[in-house]
């Protein structure tokens, strides 16, 4: 049921997108959905832009016949809509399981608003359930491990990290950047991590986006809920 539940959300999220607007266009299974319901419209007569947030986005929009362009050439959106690996009720969020949070963290913050569109089950009390995605730079991988680490620990949380696709064949973002995915359990400051983390020489990004999801649409048994950030 969730991919049903990842369409109506995704369908609901299209249903704001009005002509004229410059769109932030996310990247994952739900924002597939996304991309498709939009393209529906766009073949109706919608009039959108699009910056994609991946390579893998990219192709589909342009395959199904949206228009796109690129942050360089259109540095302000109205908005992006995304998926999320997890969320809360004052709509934070992990992003990454894509492997393409960079780009959506850019993205998403070149944008006005965000619309954050789900199926219930991503919806928790506390972030850390899904593992924290981040983004490091290949050089450097072992001492930039060492001092997430040691983050961790200063945080009391667990000293749990893997290299997303194991030494011998590391998966690689579109920029380049390998993943070490932090299993964390249960983040109570998220802030604190956010800012600790960015600090650290040879880290990208990470998958934490505090206070950039502006509204969500949670979609369930019970429907699709509107969710504001508390």
């Amino acid at each position: 049921m969730s991919d049903q539940f990842k369409k109506e959300a995704a369908e609901r999220a299209a249903e704001d997108v009005t002509s004229g607007m410059r769109l932030g266009i996310g990247t994952g299974s739900t924002a597939e959905f996304f991309v498709h319901a939009l393209a529906r419209r766009v073949a109706a007569g919608l009039d959108v832009i699009g910056v994609p947030t991946s390579e893998r986005t990219r192709d589909l929009a342009l395959e199904l016949g949206i228009r796109l362009t690129t942050l360089d050439e259109l540095p302000e959106l109205d908005l992006t809509i995304d998926g999320a690996d997890e969320l809360d009720a004052h709509l934070s969020l992990i992003k990454g399981g894509g492997g393409a949070l960079l780009r959506e963290k850019i993205v998403a913050s070149a944008s006005a608003e965000m619309i954050v569109i789900a199926d219930a089950s991503k919806v928790v009390e506390t972030l850390g359930r899904f593992p924290l995605p981040i983004e490091v730079v290949p050089f450097g991988l072992e001492s930039t491990r060492r001092s997430i680490l040691n983050v961790l620990a200063d945080l009391g949380l667990p000293r749990k990290l893997e290299l997303r696709g194991g030494a011998a064949a590391p998966f690689e973002t579109d920029g380049g950047h390998y993943i070490l995915d932090a299993h964390l359990e249960a983040i109570a400051d998220a802030a604190t991590l956010a800012d600790r983390l960015v600090a650290i020489p040879g880290v990208v990004e990470h998958g934490l986006f505090l206070k950039l999801a502006t509204k969500a649409y949670v979609a369930g048994t019970d429907g699709v809920k509107t969710v504001l950030p508390m």
